[in-house]
């Protein structure tokens, strides 16, 4: 375990938090959704077109992160987290879903945002040595949310609004986050001057940006609708009980809980480049796997995959971070972000255009392609492992 000072532990603390609501409220739908589908009476398609409009939420995100990187991370954070809890909140009185994805759509926005933002500051006050551990913490933490999320929906199902309206807690805890989550001191050191996205447009950082977004795009062609829609594979199609679905996220969970620790020790010991390149492609196989047999491959894949997911989360925390300067660091999160949305769009589209033919579990597995292609496209970036963070 890394040793933090006082300042680094208050940092976690309240970062950590910021996550946990975030990630609990991101996670109700993803959880509830074979209930929202029967209430609204949703075919894979009308899923699929929700998932492509909360994806367009990834866009706001970016003139926000802007924000990040001219007036600093605390506001921000405190600013994602207060915005993403009042459009949950207002979520549960959706009378269709169609007001559902258009109140989504601004959840999603504040939700980028604050992920981009706390990894960005992650990373600014870890140390150097530490930063893969330290991303993996936050990660560990965020888990909390979605198990929160676990745990509550069996107790309440099929009242999925209920979750929705328990979001509130969010609005309250937000204005402690502006008061007590210290400012990143790396940033407070940089004198920040002109457009955060013009300086991603300069050399090197557009080649960087290029390469890292295009990947990421191309995983989230099957990481999108896998992540969407495996709770509905598995009411629908494997015809599992709302108990059962929460039973394989909890031992998931705990795989990719363990996988976090495991993924930042990894990342720390043995560099950004190679972990990034095997376990990306070893999620892309795993995610694959789990829609392309029956229930048992689909258990089994789906531990498979949350664990490489998992530990893939600090290795690439650890590396955007320490590919793109302070001065655009957190919109190189969100500009990453937005292009894993037009990825995701692109796969869920894919989606709905094979189902009908190749089953709900045949469209995800082909787009394991894009995802291995994307994972290739990892050799081209430099590899940054304990490099001083650039200015």
């Amino acid at each position: 375990m890394i040793a933090l000072d006082r300042r680094q532990k208050v940092i976690l603390v309240w970062a950590g938090i910021a996550v946990i609501i975030i990630n609990f409220e991101g996670n109700i739908l993803i959880l509830a959704l074979p209930a929202i589908a029967r209430e609204f009476h949703a075919s894979t398609l009308g899923l699929a077109e929700l998932g492509s409009v909360l994806a367009f939420g990834t866009l706001g995100a970016l003139p926000l992160a802007t924000l990040a990187d001219r007036f600093g991370r605390r506001r921000m954070i405190a600013v994602g987290v207060c915005g993403s809890s009042l459009a949950n909140l207002i979520s549960g009185f959706a009378a269709s879903l169609a007001e559902l994805a258009f109140l989504k759509l601004f959840a999603v926005t504040f939700e980028v945002l604050v992920v981009g933002v706390v990894t960005a500051l992650i990373v600014e006050e870890a140390p150097v040595e530490h930063r893969g551990t330290a991303v993996s913490l936050i990660a560990l933490l965020s888990g909390m949310g979605i198990f929160i999320v676990v745990v509550a929906y069996p107790l309440v199902a099929p009242h999925w609004r209920w979750l929705f309206y328990s979001t509130g807690a969010g609005i309250v805890l937000s204005p402690f986050i502006w008061w007590l989550l210290p400012e990143s001191k790396t940033w407070q050191r940089v004198h920040v001057t002109g457009s955060a996205l013009k300086v991603l447009l300069g050399r090197p950082w557009r080649r960087r940006i290029l390469i890292l977004a295009t990947m990421t795009g191309l995983l989230s062609v099957l990481l999108q609708p896998a992540g969407l829609l495996y709770t509905v594979f598995a009411s629908f199609d494997l015809h599992w009980s709302a108990a059962a679905i929460s039973l394989l996220i909890v031992v998931s969970g705990i795989a990719g809980a363990a996988s976090y620790l495991a993924g930042g020790f990894l990342t720390d010991r043995f560099g950004r480049r190679g972990p990034a390149i095997a376990l990306t492609v070893a999620t892309a196989a795993s995610t694959s796997l789990s829609f392309a047999t029956g229930s048992v491959g689909f258990f089994a894949g789906n531990i498979l995959w949350s664990a490489f997911a998992s530990a893939s989360t600090p290795v690439f925390g650890a590396w955007s971070g320490e590919l793109f300067p302070t001065r655009a660091r957190a919109t190189a999160e969100a500009g990453t972000a937005v292009i894993a949305a037009l990825g995701g769009i692109a796969g869920l589209q894919l989606v709905a255009f094979l189902a009908p033919s190749a089953g709900l579990g045949g469209a995800i597995e082909l787009a394991g392609v894009a995802a291995i292609a994307g994972a290739l496209l990892l050799f081209l970036l430099p590899e940054t492992k304990q490099e001083p963070l650039p200015e």
